[in-house]
Order: structure tokens, then sequence, then C-alpha cells
């Protein structure tokens, strides 16, 4: 296959579930991936899973999923790659795979790809000599072992390319790097050396600039004016040759857009160094790439290089770190920020007369420039805002106590707050953020593959 098309219908979990099938559709794709997982997404599914057996994994693929059977019936090239698993590839393969069969789709090879959860394996490493130092911080793990709540590798496009290899024609993973979801599928289709870095590094560049969905055709976009249509937005494809050629483009007849302006701002998002873009496949160098436009809506991406992969993995952990909260009140007539901020002062002196003493606390008023404090010349001149204040504390009580503080504002507050509250907030517990790394050699794809029909009808163990 000279061109594979790639298209990335997903950007994170909560995008739009129409766009998958709208993408398959009209796409003339080869694979559509489907990237659900931020940092954090991870120690959410696990907090689910802990409370339901089968959840841990992103529910809105099955949605996604449903809608994208009748294509899969008459597309029988297309394929799909997903790190919807999250935490529980194998229960998102079983109910995935009961779909397809519902749909006629029982013959269907469905992968699961897993082994990026070291979680049940953290005790065993750290007594192997693994310190899973904070990189941010430069601490070790030490008294934050016993809060933390899940830890997951970020694996490369090795347990995709198996799977393919197998002829799966659905490949559902665990922590998959965003890219890495692009770049499987390349190394399948082309037989690329996993040494070919200057290969690896090119298809590391189309994942990256299609991992956030519909950010590079438009969405988010800094240069957006009125007569940029963002309705029925056209989500990316990339398309990716033997010889390690791409192009950005989107569906014909699709809003958006795809200039070297579009491209350009995915390009940088979120890479750090631009000389050394770490992934698991390979450490990519975007310092010299060059941007083409060579058409309407078709941008040609070059000049990117490959170094040998880190010898580390990046890990994301989670640690469970207390409770937060945050309501909020709208404020009107004359002086209404400074009344709003008052409002917020209150709150705080009501709870420490009670006894209550939170750890953090944050007072801001939308509408008069807090949200860019610094950059904005604040206004204090605003005829309604809506105040809002946020919590944290380890104590669930004291965050409980804070949350019933806003409603007796409405009539012991000054004048102007209204009652447009909204439901009493409630307190959520705080999964914070350790990133950190672990030897490659330590951790290891597992693939699984089972025809849809025999997935729906296996038992969880």
């Amino acid at each position: 296959m000279p061109v594979i098309r790639v298209g990335n219908g997903a950007g994170f979990w909560g995008d739009n579930l129409d766009a998958p099938r709208l993408l398959a559709e009209c796409g003339r794709l080869d694979y559509l991936t489907l990237e659900y997982l931020a940092e954090l997404t991870l120690s959410i599914l696990a907090h689910q899973r802990s409370r339901n057996p089968q959840a841990g994994f992103v529910s809105d693929f099955l949605t996604v999923l449903e809608s994208l059977a009748p294509v899969l019936a008459v597309q029988p090239q297309l394929k799909i790659v997903t790190n919807a698993g999250g935490m529980a590839p194998q229960t998102c393969a079983r109910q995935a795979s009961a779909i397809l069969s519902k749909a006629g789709l029982g013959e269907t090879l469905v992968a699961a790809a897993s082994g990026d959860d070291i979680f049940p394996h953290l005790d065993e490493l750290i007594g192997s000599g693994e310190s899973f130092m904070n990189f941010d911080s430069g601490l070790a793990l030490g008294d934050a072992r016993s809060q933390i709540a899940s830890a997951n590798a970020y694996l490369g496009a090795g347990g995709i390319v198996t799977a393919l290899s197998q002829e799966a024609r659905v490949i559902i993973t665990g922590r998959i790097a965003d890219a890495s979801l692009t770049v499987g599928p390349a190394i399948h289709e082309f037989g690329w050396s996993w040494t070919d870095w200057n290969s690896l590094a090119a298809a590391t560049v189309a994942g990256h600039l299609i991992e956030c969905g519909a950010q590079v055709t438009g969405g988010m976009f800094s240069g957006w004016t009125a007569g940029l249509s963002l309705d029925n937005l056209g989500y990316p494809v990339a398309e990716i040759s033997d010889a390690g050629q791409v192009v950005i483009t989107k569906p014909p007849m699709t809003g958006g857009i795809v200039s070297t302006e579009t491209v350009t701002e995915q390009l940088v998002y979120e890479i750090g160094d631009p000389a050394h873009y770490l992934t698991p496949d390979v450490d990519a160098d975007f310092s010299q790439m060059h941007l083409a436009q060579i058409g309407p809506d078709r941008v040609e991406v070059s000049g990117a290089k490959g170094n040998p992969a880190p010898p580390r993995y990046k890990v994301s952990m989670a640690y469970c770190d207390g409770f937060m909260a945050a309501g909020t009140l709208v404020v009107c007539g004359d002086q209404a920020a400074v009344k709003a901020r008052a409002c917020g002062e209150l709150i705080l002196s009501r709870l420490r007369t009670a006894g209550v003493n939170l750890a953090r606390t944050h007072i801001e008023c939308l509408g008069t420039g807090d949200t860019l404090p610094g950059i904005w010349k604040r206004n204090n001149d605003a005829l309604e805002v809506v105040l809002r204040v946020g919590v944290h504390d380890p104590s669930r009580a004291a965050v409980e106590r804070f949350v019933r503080e806003f409603s007796p504002l409405v009539g012991s507050g000054p004048p102007g707050v209204t009652g447009y509250t909204g439901p009493r907030p409630s307190p959520y517990p705080v999964f914070a953020y350790w990133p950190t790394t672990i030897a490659r050699e330590r951790v290891a794809p597992v693939v699984e593959v089972h025809t849809a029909a025999d997935w729906a009808t296996t038992q969880e163990t």
C-alpha cells in the first residue's frame, strides 16, 4: 500500500460523538483512530472500576462503536485503533464485541492490548530498584506510595503492530502514547524496521498532528474569524507514504480549515523541547520541520528526524490528595464585582467562625478578567458577574460544609445576589499527578485477539 489514510475522530473523552461516524463515512479511511486518554483520565477510570468491576474504560466508545457498525459492514478495509480500553481493555473488548455481534459482525477480530498498568506490581518494581522519582519535583515516591491510585506506563506502537499482524480489525488498548495510535498502522502497512528512526519520526508527527481531533482543522484556532465555519467541522486525516511523506487534510465539504497556520499551532502543542519530542517509539526532532500548502485543506509536512527511542517509558501515576468543590453565584447591579468578592470573603469568614479552616481557597469573578490575571486589565464596572469560589482540603467534611454556604447569601449577602446557583455542588476526590518513568525492559504489551462472537461470550476473570 503506497499511502495509508489515518483519520482521528476523537481528541479526548467527551469529544463529539458523531465525529467518528461522519469521518469514517466520507474520509476514505484505512484506519480510524480514537484518542481518549489524558494524564489523569486513568485515575478517574480506576476510581470507577473500584466501584464497578464492569467499568474502567471510556464508555463513550460503546456509543461511538454502535454508530460505526453500519460503516464497518460496508467498508471492509476500515480498521479502528483506540485507547478507549483505559484501565480495562479486556472488559471494553467484551462489551464492544457484544455490540459488533448484535450488528452481525461477530466474525470481526477484536484485540485487547494491555500491559501498561503497573499498579499491581508497584511494590515489586520498587524493590527491584525503580525509585519512581517525580521528574517535575525531583522527589522520590516515599510516603506518597500509600496514596497511589493508579500507575500506567505509556507504551508505544508494539501492541498495535502485534494485533494487526494477527489480523485484528478493532484494536482496543490501555495507555498507549497518543501518536503511537498512528505509528502502529504505518509500521504494519509499510513493514518499517523498529530502528528506522526517520520513518518513525514522520509517523509520529502525523499522529501528533491529528491526535487532538479538530484542533488541527480549525478548532481552537487563534486565527478564527466569523467567516470560518465550525459547523459540521471536519476531523483530520493524515496521509502517510511508505517513504515517510505526510499530508494533513480533512474530508471535502466539511467545515473548518487545514492551513499551515492550523497545522503549526497543533505541531507545537504540548511538545516540550522541539528537538527531542520523546515518545515510546522514537526521539523525534521537530526543529527543522517544513510545512507547505499544496492545495485547499492540504498541508504537506516534512523534515522530521528521528533518534533512538528513550531508554525509559513515561509513567503517569495519580495519588489521592483530599477533596475539592467549587460553587458559583450570579451577582448583578452597581458594583457587582465588589459585591461578588465580598460574598466570596463572607463564605470563608463564616466558615472560620464555624471552626472550618480550609487548606486552599480561591475566589474569582468571571467577567472581570480574573481568568487571565495580569493579561487583561481588570474590569470592575461590569453590571453582572459570576462569583466562583473553589476550595481544597484533606477533610471531606470540611468541604461538605463549604458547599452549604452559598445559598444563604441569597438572603444574607449584599444586594444583587441572585438565586441562579444551580444544584448544590458536591465534594469530589482529588487525584494529583505524579509524573515519573520506568525502564522500558520492565514493561511489555500483552495482546489478546478473538472474534467478537468469542469475546462476547467469555467471562471476566
